[in-house]
C-alpha cells in the first residue's frame, strides 16, 4: 500500500512539473509573437494612403472646386489674347443686378435650348468667330434646364416703370488684412466650380487667377459676402 501512494504521489509531481513547464513555454510563445507583432508594426508607414476614396468623401460645398481640376495646367500655361479679353464692365451689363445670372445675350433657336446645345459651347469654351469673342464656361454644366435661369435679351427697354435699383457689386480689394488672400464676396452656391469664371481665356481679366495650378482655392481663400458698415467708437453699456 505503502508503494502505491508513493507512486501516486510521484505521478501528481510529475503532472505538476508538467503543467509548470507547459504553462511555461505557453508564457514564451505568447511573449514571442507579441513583441514581433508590435517590432514589424513599429516599421510601417505612418501614413496608409487611402485608395478607396470616393466622391461622397469630398465636403459637398467644396467638391467643385475640383471639377476642373485636370484643366489647371493647361490653364497656367494658356497665352491670353489681349484683344478679346472680358472685363467688368461687360460683365455685369450682362446681368440683371450684381449676382443674378447671366441673361443669354446671343439669339438662339426656339425649342432647341438645353443642356446638349448650351454645353456644346460653354462646357469647355472656346472662341467664337460669329461673335468675336470666347465663350464663358459654365461652372455647373450638371445643371441641365439652363433656361430656368438664363433668359434671352429680347427688349432694352422696361415693360413698365419700376422703382427697382440694382445693388453695387464688392470692391476687388477686399483683402482682410494687408497681403492676405482676397476673400469671396459672393455665394459658391451653383458658382462652386471657381476655374470656371476665374481661369482661361474667357475669364474677366480683373478677377481672372494667376496661379490656377493651385486648384483648391478655399485653402486661401474664405467666403465674407457680408457688408460691413462703420458703427463708430463702440462702447459698453456699464450697468450699476
Amino acid at each position: 500500500m505503502c508503494g502505491q501512494n508513493r507512486k501516486g504521489l510521484r505521478h501528481i509531481e510529475d503532472m505538476k512539473r508538467f503543467f509548470i513547464i507547459f504553462l511555461f513555454v505557453i508564457l514564451t510563445a505568447s511573449i514571442i509573437v507579441v513583441w514581433s507583432f508590435s517590432y514589424f508594426s513599429s516599421h510601417e508607414e505612418a501614413h496608409i494612403v487611402n485608395t478607396k476614396i470616393s466622391e461622397s468623401s469630398h465636403i459637398p460645398s467644396e467638391k467643385g472646386v475640383f471639377d476642373r481640376s485636370s484643366f489647371a495646367l493647361e490653364y497656367s500655361i494658356m497665352p491670353l489674347d489681349q484683344e478679346h479679353q472680358r472685363d467688368l464692365k461687360t460683365y455685369y451689363e450682362n446681368r440683371a443686378f450684381y449676382g443674378a445670372p447671366p441673361s443669354i445675350p446671343h439669339p438662339v433657336f426656339e425649342g432647341s435650348i438645353g443642356a446638349k446645345e448650351c454645353l456644346k459651347c460653354h462646357e469647355n469654351g472656346g472662341f467664337v468667330e460669329k461673335f468675336n469673342a470666347y465663350t464663358p464656361v459654365s461652372p455647373h454644366p450638371d445643371k441641365l434646364n439652363c433656361v430656368q435661369c438664363h433668359v434671352q435679351v429680347k427688349t432694352n427697354e422696361l415693360f413698365s416703370p419700376s422703382s427697382f435699383t440694382s445693388n453695387s457689386a464688392p470692391s476687388l480689394k477686399n483683402q482682410a488684412l494687408l497681403g492676405s488672400p482676397p476673400i469671396i464676396p459672393h455665394q459658391i452656391q451653383l458658382r462652386e466650380n471657381c476655374l470656371s469664371c476665374h481661369a482661361g481665356s474667357s475669364a474677366v481679366k480683373e478677377i481672372r487667377t494667376s496661379h490656377p495650378n493651385r486648384i483648391n482655392c478655399r485653402q486661401c481663400h474664405v467666403i465674407n459676402e457680408k457688408k460691413i458698415a462703420d458703427i463708430g467708437i463702440f462702447k459698453r453699456d456699464i450697468k450699476q
